[in-house]
């Protein structure tokens, strides 16, 4: 599996940014690995969507980063049965806290290091 980042996008798009402090129990068989499987799976189905990126750092904060054509895209994501069900499962069970952030991205650029010379 190669990593890399999202492409950068003609803007405008946007991004929600997730970012969460999940409890022990979300790990000890609470279901939710594969809740994150399926949401992952899901969220490609979205009309507009563009990609997602997730990173958890050492201390346990979760950031998932998902890029969508428009403000139309979100709301279709957010008014899905699924992952509203979900969403009610990880307020009552997994989650100590989160934030969501959406904003609109007015510039996007990248860098991709070329393939070796060798």
């Amino acid at each position: 599996m190669e990593i890399k980042p999202v492409a950068a996008f003609e803007p405008p798009y946007y991004t929600v940014v997730f970012t969460s402090v999940k409890n022990a129990r979300a790990y000890e068989g609470g279901g939710y690995g594969d809740a994150s499987v399926l949401m992952n799976k899901l969220v490609k189905d979205v009309p507009g969507y563009l990609g997602h990126e997730n990173a958890t750092t050492p201390g346990g904060i979760s950031i998932t980063v998902g890029y969508f054509k428009d403000e139309e895209a979100i709301r279709h994501w957010r008014q899905n049965m699924e992952h509203q069900r979900v969403q009610k499962k990880g307020r009552a069970e997994w989650y100590e806290s989160y934030s969501c952030h959406i904003g609109k991205v007015e510039r996007s650029y990248g860098f991709e290091r070329p393939g070796d010379a060798a």
